[in-house]
Order: structure tokens, then sequence, then C-alpha cells
């Protein structure tokens, strides 16, 4: 358990140098694969993932990480995958990178003052570094921050993620292994339930029986923050079955648990033809994929929050919406579809 305990120490500290530049090399494998939130998408060696930060310390030049939740265990086994993923030491994070917005980003404009980039990560670790990155960035959220906003407004609530409520997201030993085994079993059994929906009734999948009276459920900017079963149902899971009647899950790349928190996460994570309105924009008949993360801290045997990054950038480039010509088109550059 120590040694486990050293790796997540060294990976932790070798995330922040990153932010020193050109030091990809200090945590990552030579030829490592990163796939990132759009428009980053997928990348590969360190000097392209050092060729990200490039472009984000350009951006903001004295940005520093914020870690919330920072985990790490053995993943469990997923028969939809393709590749078998049982055992693989995986770390994942969610943070903040908090600094001065000083020069604009895919169009996003500079708002000089203090921003935070909201971020979560899952690494896979081999022989001590990182040999696969998943990161979602929440630019959605940044354009939130700087004014920017291209969407209708969220049904639920948009603002800064909080840390788990009783503050060990951050983990300093890997003494709960045991409990880390029963969290990430009680999150896959949510996730079968959700598959009991009949098509017709919310009450069909059993969610009451997974969840805290009160859970909060940090959704990805667009959606935003719920509260409670009602408030999920309401600002999230009746929206989405709306926009997505024959949504179904696809496979996951990380399956873990430490402590009472449990991460799941799939490249897609989730699929669905859109064939209604989903935030705001009405039905396109297209199957969209979505790129998913899910951090969960567990209490009493029942779900207290839950985290839920998505790429809704990248959602909304397959339904037509291309968020960042939208920004350039506000900003007197129209650029014309044919």
């Amino acid at each position: 358990m120590l040694h486990l305990l050293q790796i997540k120490t060294e990976i932790q500290n070798g995330l922040h140098t990153l932010l020193k530049g050109n030091c990809a090399e200090t945590c990552y494998h030579k030829d490592a694969r990163l796939w990132g939130s759009h428009p980053f998408n997928e990348l590969h060696g360190v000097d392209q993932i050092n060729n990200l930060w490039e472009i984000l310390l350009k951006c903001f030049p004295d940005m520093e990480r914020r870690d919330s939740i920072f985990v790490g265990g053995y993943n469990l086994s997923d028969e939809r995958n393709q590749r078998d993923i049982t055992g693989q030491l995986m770390i994942a994070s969610i943070c903040h990178y908090q600094g001065t917005f000083r020069e604009s980003l895919f169009g996003i404009p500079p708002t000089h003052g203090v921003i935070h980039l909201r971020s979560s990560e899952a690494h896979t670790i081999v022989d001590g570094k990182i040999v696969h990155s998943y990161m979602l960035f929440d630019f959605l959220d940044l354009m939130r921050q700087a004014g920017c906003w291209p969407l209708v407004p969220s049904l639920g609530s948009e603002g800064f993620w909080m840390a788990p409520a009783i503050m060990n997201g951050v983990t300093e030993d890997f003494n709960g292994a045991l409990a880390g085994n029963e969290a990430i079993k009680l999150v896959l059994r949510m996730h079968a339930a959700l598959h009991e929906f009949d098509g017709n009734d919310i009450e069909s999948m059993p969610m009451d029986e997974y969840w805290t009276e009160n859970f909060q459920y940090y959704a990805a900017s667009g959606i935003g923050t719920t509260r409670g079963l009602k408030g999920f149902r309401a600002h999230h899971q009746i929206p989405f079955l709306t926009g997505f009647p024959d949504r179904k899950g696809h496979s996951h790349y990380i399956r873990i648990g430490d402590g009472n928190i449990a991460v799941t996460g799939g490249w897609p994570s989730v699929g669905g033809t859109h064939l209604g309105e989903w935030l705001g924009l009405p039905s396109t008949g297209k199957y969209i994929t979505m790129r998913v993360m899910d951090f969960y801290r567990i209490n009493n045997g029942r779900i207290a929050e839950n985290w839920v990054p998505i790429d809704i950038i990248h959602c909304l480039l397959q339904m037509g919406f291309d968020v960042f010509s939208r920004l350039k088109h506000l900003q007197g550059k129209p650029k014309l579809y044919l």
C-alpha cells in the first residue's frame, strides 16, 4: 500500500510541474497519449502534451493547480471494453486551475481577473509514469466566467464546484482499499439500475435506493448543479431522457474506488440519438456520443455527492452547433457554412 501511495504522490507532484512549462517528460512516458476535451481532442507524445500546457500558460501565466479530489486505485473489469482494463493502476482527480486570464483562449475573451478553469483527469500509470491521460477542461464554464455564455440558461445552478463536504477528497493513504472496493461496486449497481428505465415512467429506475435524501449533483456547465432526487430528475434526468430516449452506456476506461470515493469514466461513456430538445437545441436525429467522468462520494452505503464532468462542447459540435465559431461570430468574425 505504501508503494501505491508513493506513486500517487509522485504523480501529483509531476502534474504540478506541468505548470512550469516543457515538463511533460517528468511524469509522462515519451509516447504517452492524451485525450482532452474539444478542441484538444487527441494528442500523442510529450511534445504535443507540452504544447497543450504552453497554450494554457500563455493565457493564464500565473496559473496554479488546486486539487479538490485526488484518488487512485486498480481498475475493476468492464466486459463491454474491447481492451482489458482489469488491474490497471489509475489516478483520478478534480481540480481547478486558478490564475489571471490575460489572453484570449480559443476565442474566449480574457477578463484580466482571476478565473478557475475546472478540470477532471484520469491517468493510467505504468512503471511510475503516465501512459494515458483523459482530461476534461470545462471551457463552457470558463465562458460563463468571462461573461460570454453561448447557450440558453442552464436548468441547474451554475457556479464553482465545491470540494467533498467532509473535505477528504485528497486522500493521504490507501488504507481504505476495502471501502473503495465497496464504493465502486455500489456505483456500478446504481448504473445497472439506470437501465431499468421502461421508456415511460421515471420511477421505473429505483434511484432512491442508491442516493442520500439531499445528495448534491454537480453536473457539467450547461446542465448545472442540482440537489436531491427531485432536483436531479427535474434539471438533468428528465431533460436528458427527453433529448436521448434511447440512451445507452458504452464502456469505461476507469472503474476505481479509494476509500469513500469512486470514479468511472468512458470515451465515450454514453451515447444516444438526439430525438428531443436538449440544452435548448431541437432534435437533430443524430447519434451523439459523450465523453464523461463521474466522481462519487459514498456515505453510509449511499451516494451523497456526484461530480459529473462532460465534454458538452463536443456533444454540441456533433449536433451541428460549434460553440467556438459562435464566439467568433459574436466578436465580429462570422463564418458562412454552405
